[in-house]
């Protein structure tokens, strides 16, 4: 890991920040990292510079994403489409590793290497879990499933795991999360092998290594701090718990200020000692607390609940608190807890404006007193002790929502109401307001706080400005239309946010707090503050709470969010407010002596409460009913009138206010049983006669049947009820109103976009008997922009074809080529237009081609877009002519059903007079036809019953009592009724009324013919004749009617098969129009394709363009910081000579300014020069490796270094390290010069590691110079691509052909069916291939020709650019000629005539003067071998001699022993001593002297060296 890349993470990107320094200069590059998507894909293609171009050869090539929408600038490079998109992974943790690469946790469960230098991602794959660790897995889970039951009674899964923190070692990875478990990851090959290490069960929110990594730390979300020994592998140790939430409440343990008790939210009770903030002993209740205070009267506390619970807490033993007693008061949340002064009184504030009294004293088992409820929610109360009067007076702050006002309510409380308490409450413990003696007071400004003194002074913290108002009431008890109080001052605030204030127990200084964290103290007289201080932010929610000790000494204050407790102690104060404070202190002390030791005795006494036992102040052990303290008595009175409660819980556990509810029911219930039985007995006597009603009710008819709401007693409840239905009735209905509206909305949108819109509105035609439709085209009605367009594109081609036609006249000889043009244009202008090179048959359907351009001349992006105008307006033109011939066939059709339909009036009557059951085809119009039909909604088509108003159903009800009294007066019709029984209703037999003609028989018919006489048998037979000629008629008409019938049937028949042949020639023709239009739009496409792709092309260019300009500021940028750093290096390279030469100077000069110094002393001088101090340097120098290694270096490095080598050189300058006999005043000139000796050599090598920096970042900068030169070059090519395809897509053209159908070639190898096959002469294929070729060679020769040509136009440019390309390398050349230093060589180059032959003169020369010292070299090795055998012989005699000598030498010795012995014995010491310090002396001047001749002959080389130097810097030249 190293100090030069940073990593950002956010909760989506992960970027890498490289940091270059260059000396004093820091450089960051930003690189962020791609993350692979959700599905954990790693595939990041670069969309704005695609790998490559792919080119269809038909469309043209393949443009980016970013070119294809149009986009330019810097949306280009970062543009992706929205299918593209996806959701990449979440970050949630990292950590670096010791090669300086990064691990990531993401959110989706995946573990990424990160390549800090490649800036790329890697997904570290798992290995399967080996069996065992799959039951450990297992076995964790159900573990926590059986935990999270014991809990809260419902199991929990386990969470996804997700990785919240890192950690990483060089044994592995360590992670954590949410789910508490400690994974060990070891990594290997992007795979890893997981292990469990330990289980927290708790949110783990932090990992981190010790300084030697043995051990690794663990915190958890609710603060817990563990410790985990990766080597060991064993259990994590707890280290330190810390609250599990915020504190709540604090406040001081009486007497005294020596303790204090605190509770925080989760209900954890902690005692603290003040003199050192140490905590001594903790108290976890496991509840939700929400106040907190501490008893003055014993060593005491009482802790409310969100529950409504009080409980209270022993602390006579500050080591080990308990819990001695509980109070369920009721269901609401308590607010706040206040003592007073004397400890006889706890207030309770809770919510719904209940204000509970309680007896604090343990002795009293904590009564409970009373309650109070007021009007109003309660914002701030607070409680003022009169000793004099034995009273405590309590101060209410309550919020009236009429006015938006606040209402101050002041009650007594005495000491008789602990002596008789039953006089002073009612039933239900609530205090009578004359046993408080309740003020109210309305004041002027909404406050959140207020507070009141002993002299009628109230100072209230005003929520609408920042202001502390002081108010002054009045003596009488005002309760009736209490009159609004006017502040009387408003004290500025320098707080802001929501704040409050209190008073101190002797009323002398009032604190206000707020949001903000800002703690003001005042003097209560005048007001003025007296102190401040900032306790906590207001990032942290400012202040909670604070109070103060009882002898106005300290202040606790206690943060809204940030977990603090501060202590605060006064530095400055007066010396009477001193006094005041201690005389309050001492009387308030006498008051509490007593009764601190009784309770205390009391408190030490109770036993530990537990859940089991009693919490309630009144046991009523008999009652099983429980109940809220707002809701009346959840009783049930039963049929034989026996007393229920509908609660089963036991009284341990009901709140005092419903022990003292169940109480008054049941009291109630003794009280008026008699009454309750005989109203139970009149109510069972009423249920008997109503069961009666009702069963006599069933039994009658169901008209006469009553409903069942009738029988119901409660007309309210019924009532209710209907109101109820009515509103639900109402809401559907207008929910149904609200829907139709829309429907009806949504309905004119569609009709006026799809139908009003359309200036033809399509439908269409089909055949009576055969299945075929033809649709016509509809059309919208084209706005004035278009008509304009194309009127404007008219009138241009107009003036070409004119233009055209003046050319023709005017040019007299032209080209093939131009005469090939003038062909076409010929052709495009003249009416005999050739439909091949056209591309369509829009001439034959009524549509003029002849103002179209020509395929081949589309080149200029205008004429594409007038030619679509063109195309547009023929295909329109197109429709026209075809809707006005389907006009007339769907005209046509209306005639045909309405003659078919007189026709079949005429067949009607004949069925019915050949009394014929056949039915009759009627045609009609379908949807399609008519589609008008559709957008009206006939009553037939309503399967619903229609709902009629009341007017309307009397209309229709009217209407048919007309319409019947109409009828029944067509009956009684006399006339009608004489014609009908006369002659039938007519008065003439018509021949159509021949078949109803029936002649009467005779009247003797029913008689025997034997009883017949002569004249009835005449009778009979001419009966006879006439019905046979009546029957005859009969058959005749029939027969005419039948062929009457067969020949409407035939003319019908024959009318829709002409009809149908119509329609059919109509969708022919549809066909073919199809086609046509098909081709239009054909051409449309491909001319607009070209656009597109001409856009994008143009779009790609420009972003290049972008891009290009952009690397280039780029490459200007990193050039210009190449140019500044080389000068960089240059100033630096000479400060660096600088310093190595005055490092040599000082060096020379120390034997020059000692060399007065004696020559024995100067020696020693001269190893303590050298001398440095091992362990410091030792230091420098691995800080210097480590240093260049990471390349940094700083000037605070630098002095740092330099300042503890100093400190470390102290020691060598120790007087006890001067040679005996040296002057102080030059071993103190000595010291001073071998310091500045060790910065100058210091200053070296910083400056060397200067160089080193700034030339590793002017590589790097080359490097980066280098790419973007690449790069640049790259956009270059990319650009001469894009022109050279925007000039082959101007010249190559999309021409569309129109081929007749022929001779066709089928892949396959089956034989085609030929029965619809048509022959077609060879001679007229040949001659249309011959007139292709004609027309193709044409073409060709001419694109060869435009080729050449362009090609010489190129190839003109390509010369020139040449030409200035080389003109700027001659003047390059020329001005390196005059910048050139000429040397010595150059200047016999350039002199002499024949260099070469001169050059290789030279080189043979040299050639033979390398021969010669060749065979020197071999003599002399000769030479250099002869000795080196004669000089081994001489060794051989020398180490004999040695021999020989080193016995002469132990005889010497023997002998040399013996005369110091005589020596010794004649007293020669002294004249030996005087004799060798003279000899001393003689090599001490000798070894001076020769040393003096080696530093003089060192410096004068350096001499040399320096004008050396000089001299080549001054005359580089020579």
């Amino acid at each position: 890991m190293n100090w030069q890349q940073l990593c950002f993470v956010t909760e989506s990107s992960v970027t890498i920040w490289c940091i270059e320094r260059n000396y004093d200069e820091h450089c960051l590059t930003q690189n962020p990292v791609k993350l692979p998507d959700g599905r954990g894909s790693l595939n990041h293609e670069d969309l704005f510079f695609p790998y490559s171009c792919d080119e269809d050869p038909y469309h043209g090539p393949v443009m980016p994403v970013s070119a294809i929408a149009g986009l330019v600038g810097d949306k280009a490079e970062t543009f992706v489409p929205r299918t593209d998109i996806k959701p990449s992974l979440h970050p949630t943790a990292h950590c670096w590793t010791a090669t300086s690469d990064i691990y990531l946790g993401c959110k989706e469960g995946y573990i990424l290497a990160i390549d800090t230098r490649k800036c790329s991602a890697s997904i570290i794959q798992r290995k399967p879990l080996p069996e065992h660790m799959l039951k450990i897995s297992d076995m964790l889970g159900y573990i926590r499933r059986e935990a999270q039951k014991k809990k809260d009674g419902k199991p929990k899964a386990l969470q996804r795991t997700v990785v919240f923190t890192m950690a990483f070692c060089d044994e592995g990875l360590y992670t954590a999360g949410i789910e508490g478990i400690l994974y060990f990851y070891h990594i290997r090959d992007l795979q890893y092998e997981m292990k469990i290490c330990a289980d927290i069960s708790e949110p783990i929110s932090t990992l981190t290594f010790s300084p030697d990594y043995t051990t690794l730390l663990i915190v958890t979300d609710q603060g817990t701090i563990y410790t985990y020994e990766p080597a060991h592998s064993g259990e994590a140790v707890k280290l330190l718990t810390a609250f599990s939430s915020n504190l709540l409440a604090a406040d001081f343990l009486s007497p005294g200020d020596k303790y204090c008790v605190s509770v925080t939210i989760s209900g954890e009770v902690q005692v603290w000692l003040l003199e050192n903030g140490i905590c001594l002993s903790m108290l976890n209740l496991d509840i939700e607390a929400t106040a907190m205070a501490c008893c003055p009267s014993s060593n005491s506390a009482a802790v409310g609940t969100k529950g409504g619970q009080i409980y209270f807490i022993d602390i006579t033993k500050v080591e080990a608190p308990r819990v001695v007693h509980r109070i369920f008061l009721s269901k609401f949340p308590v607010l706040s807890l206040h003592y007073d002064q004397s400890g006889q009184f706890l207030i309770i504030r809770a919510m719904e404006g209940y204000i509970f009294i309680l007896d604090a004293r343990p002795s009293k088992l904590f009564q409970v007193l009373g309650y109070v409820v007021l009007a109003g929610e309660v914002l701030s109360l607070s409680v003022v002790s009169d000793f004099k009067n034995n009273l405590v007076e309590v101060i209410v702050l309550l919020s009236v929502a009429e006015n938006q006002q606040t209402r101050l309510e002041i009650f007594c409380l005495s000491s008789a109401l602990m002596e008789d308490i039953d006089k002073y409450v009612n039933d239900q413990g609530m205090l009578n307001v004359s046993a408080i003696k309740k003020e109210q007071y309305d004041l002027e400004y909404p406050l959140s706080s207020a507070v009141r003194l002993k002299d009628d002074i109230v100072y209230g913290y005003c929520t609408c400005a920042p202001f502390i108002c002081k108010y002054h009431l009045s003596k009488q008890s005002i309760l009736e239309d209490p009159p609004v109080f006017l502040s009387e001052k408003m004290i500025p605030s320098n707080q802001f946010g929501a704040g409050f204030i209190c008073l101190s127990p002797n009323s002398r200084w009032l604190a206000s707090a707020a949001k903000d964290g800002v703690l003001f103290i005042y003097d209560t007289s005048t007001m003025e503050i007296l102190a401040q201080n900032y306790c906590h932010s207001y990032e942290g929610g400012g202040i909670r709470s604070m109070v103060f000790s009882l002898d106005g000494k300290f202040i606790l204050v206690n943060g809204e969010n940030d977990g603090t407790l501060v202590c605060l102690k006064w530095k400055k104060i007066k010396e009477i407010e001193v006094k005041e404070a201690d005389f309050h202190w001492h009387s308030l002390l006498t008051i509490l002596n007593k009764s601190i030791s009784d309770e205390n005795a009391v408190l030490r006494l109770m036993a530990e409460w537990q859940l089991e036992s009693e919490s309630t102040s009144e046991s009523l052990p008999e009652e099983k009913s429980k109940k809220s303290p707002l809701e009346p008595s959840s009783a049930a009175v039963t049929e034989d009138g026996s007393f229920t409660s509908l609660h089963s819980d036991s009284a341990s556990e009901m709140t005092w206010l419903g022990q003292k509810t169940e109480k008054d029911i049941r009291e109630e219930t003794e009280r008026f049983a008699n009454q309750k039985e005989k109203l139970q007995m009149g109510i069972k006597k009423l249920r008997k006669t109503i069961q009666k009603m009702m069963h006599e009710n069933e039994q009658v008819p169901d008209i006469e049947k009553l409903g069942q709401q009738e029988f119901n007693l409660d007309m309210e409840e019924q009532e209710r009820a209907e109101a109820e239905a009515e509103q639900e009735v109402a809401r559907v209905r207008e929910k149904i109103e609200m829907e139709i509206l829309a429907n009806c909305y949504l309905q004119d949108v569609i009709k006026h976009e799809c139908w009003d819109s359309m200036c033809v509105k399509g439908r269409a035609v089909k055949c009576f008997r055969i299945a075929c439709e033809v649709k016509n085209y509809p059309l919208k009605k084209r706005d004035e922009e278009e008509l304009r367009t194309l009127e404007k594109v008219l009138r241009l081609r107009n003036i070409e074809a004119a233009d055209l036609k003046v050319q023709e006249k005017v040019l007299e000889t032209k080209s093939k080529t131009v005469l090939f043009k003038e062909e076409n244009t010929e052709v495009m202008a003249g009416d005999t237009a050739s439909c091949c090179l056209v591309g369509s048959l829009s001439s034959q359907y009524g549509a003029d081609t002849s103002i179209l351009y020509h395929q081949l001349d589309l080149h200029s992006r205008e004429q594409k877009i007038n030619q679509i105008v063109l195309l547009k307006d023929i295909i329109y033109k197109v429709k026209t002519a075809f809707n006005k011939e389907f006009d007339i066939v769907a005209q046509q059709k209306e005639q045909e059903i309405a003659r078919i339909k007189e026709r079949n009036l005429r067949i009607r009557e004949i069925l019915a007079q050949l009394d014929l059951q056949v039915e009759v085809w009627e045609p009609g119009l379908t949807c399609d036809e008519n589609p008008e039909q559709v957008l009206t909604v006939q009553d037939s088509e309503i399967k619903v019953e229609k709902y009629l108003t009341p007017q309307e159903r009397e209309k229709a009800e009217m209407l048919t009592r007309l319409e019947m009294e109409r009828h029944l007066a067509s009956l009684d019709n006399e006339r009608q009724r004489a014609l009908n029984d006369m002659m039938g209703g007519v008065l003439e037999v018509k021949q159509e009324d021949i078949l109803k003609i029936d002649i009467p028989p005779p009247s003797f018919i029913s008689k025997p013919e034997d009883e017949w006489t002569a004249q009835e048998k005449k009778i009979f037979r001419e009966y006879e004749e006439k019905v046979k000629e009546l029957n005859e008629e009969k058959e005749k008409y029939r027969r005419t009617l039948k062929n009457k019938l067969e020949e409407l049937e035939a003319s019908i028949q024959e009318m829709t098969q002409n009809f149908d042949k119509t329609v059919c020639k109509l969708f022919e023709r549809k066909v073919n129009l199809e086609k046509v239009i098909y081709q239009e739009e054909l051409k449309i496409v491909n001319l607009t394709y070209s656009l597109l792709l001409d856009e994008e092309l143009d779009s790609r260019e420009a972003g290049l363009r972008y891009f290009l300009v952009k690397k280039q500021k780029e490459k200007v940028k990193i050039a210009r910081t190449v140019e500044v750093t080389k000068r960089k290096i240059e100033f630096y390279t000479d400060q660096y000579d600088n310093a190595i030469a005055e490092d040599k100077n000082l060096e020379y000069g120390f034997r020059k300014e000692f060399a007065h110094v004696p020559a024995s002393l100067l020696g020693e001088l001269v190893e303590l020069y050298k001398c440095r101090p091992r362990t410091v340097m030792t230091e420098i120098y691995l800080a210097t490796a480590n240093r260049s290694k990471s390349s940094s270096v700083s000037a605070e490095d630098y002095k740092d270094a330099l300042s503890r080598l100093m400190k470390a050189m102290d020691e060598l300058d120790n007087p006890k390290h001067m040679p005996n006999g040296l002057d102080p005043s030059i071993w103190e000139k000595f010291c001073l010069a071998r310091r500045n000796k060790l910065e100058s050599e210091q200053l070296v090598k910083w400056m060397a590691l200067i160089l080193a920096e700034i030339e590793v970042f002017l590589q790097r900068r080359i490097d980066d110079n280098e790419k973007m030169s690449s790069k640049i070059e790259n956009i270059f090519k990319e650009l001469i691509w894009l022109q050279e395809e925007k000039i082959k897509l101007q010249v190559n053209l999309t021409f569309q052909f129109l081929l007749k159908q022929g001779q066709v070639e089928v892949e396959s190898t089956e034989i085609p069916d030929y029965a619809d096959a048509i022959f077609i002469k060879k001679s007229i294929i040949e001659e249309l291939n011959c007139n292709i070729m004609d027309q193709v060679e044409k073409k060709i020769a001419s694109m060869v020709e435009c080729k050449e040509f362009s090609k010489g136009i190129f190839q003109l440019e390509w010369e020139h650019k040449k030409m200035r390309m080389q003109i700027e390398d001659l003047n390059q050349k020329a001005q390196d000629i005059v910048t050139l230093p000429v040397t010595k060589d150059r200047q016999l180059f350039l002199t002499m005539l024949d260099y070469d032959s001169y050059m290789a003169h030279r080189i043979a020369v040299m050639e033979q003067t390398l021969a010669v010292m060749d065979k020197l070299h071999k003599k002399n090795m000769k030479k250099q071998q002869k000795r080196i055998k004669e000089l081994e012989k001489c060794i051989s005699l020398k180490e004999q001699a040695n021999y020989e000598l080193s016995l002469e030498l132990k005889e010497t010795l023997v002998s040399v022993s013996e005369r110091r012995h005589i020596s010794q014995a004649a007293d020669m010491q002294h004249i030996s001593e005087r004799i060798a310090k003279r000899r001393y002396q003689e090599i001490l001047k000798q070894k001076h002297l020769r040393g003096l001749i080696e530093e003089q002959e060192k410096h004068l080389d350096i001499l040399q060296a320096e004008a050396e130097r000089l001299r080549s810097k001054t005359f580089p030249t020579l």
